[in-house]
């Protein structure tokens, strides 16, 4: 994990600019295995904007004390990542829950559970991260082209956990370790728990070792 401080955040060198390609939508699906897990998506990246709309079904796993859920998340981010928006729905046995995210252009988030919200500036955070949901991965390194060309970000996050969706502020890093015709291989690191992403030449993760695979 490379060494940062939270709240900052650099690329080395400049991301680069977007293939046609990119700007096409896709449709990605990928199988997780600690839970079980299933997640689709549709990406989407413009010139002035990234979304991304998608589901993540998870089984019930006892011996990590995860309970069965479903999410449902509309995600985007402006190119001038001056803004944001992530609407994020869970579904238990027991209840549902709901949690809307939009960041101002003056870099203040307003966090809303629908009961409650409030206000924060997390780091200075331009970043959502989602607990088990691989395209809060692909979003970043799309975003900073770091599948195109080498770099390496610390990012402050803002990070979600599912389903109870709890809030807090963390500190990733992503750093591209290859690139080939294939695509890249990225190093991803939050606290202790490091891995390495292989993703394809859009930037979309293949390969998210003990985590996910793309079917």
């Amino acid at each position: 994990m490379s060494s940062g401080h939270q709240g900052a955040e650099r690329v080395l060198p400049d991301g680069g600019t977007r293939s046609a390609a990119a700007r096409k939508p896709s449709v990605c699906t990928w199988q997780g295995t600690a839970p079980p897990t299933l997640e689709s998506v549709r990406i989407l990246v413009s010139d002035a904007r990234l979304r991304a709309s998608g589901r993540l079904i998870a089984a019930a796993d006892a011996e990590a004390g995860v309970e069965a859920f479903s999410a449902s998340f509309e995600a985007s981010v402006d190119k001038g990542e001056e803004a944001g928006r992530l609407l994020l729905r869970t579904t238990t046995a027991a209840e549902e829950r709901q949690i809307s995210l939009s960041r101002s252009a003056d870099g203040t988030w307003l966090v809303d559970h629908g009961h409650s919200s409030r206000r924060d500036e997390y780091g200075g955070s331009v970043t959502v991260d989602v607990a088990g949901a691989v395209t809060f991965n692909t979003l970043p390194i799309r975003r900073l082209g770091l599948h195109r060309k080498p770099g390496e970000v610390v990012l402050p996050v803002v990070y979600i956990t599912m389903p109870d969706l709890t809030v807090t502020l963390v500190s990733q890093t992503y750093r591209t370790v290859s690139i080939d015709e294939r695509g890249a291989v990225i190093a991803f690191g939050q606290d202790e728990f490091t891995a390495d992403i292989v993703v394809d030449t859009d930037g979309i993760v293949v390969d998210y070792p003990g985590i996910a695979r793309r079917v």
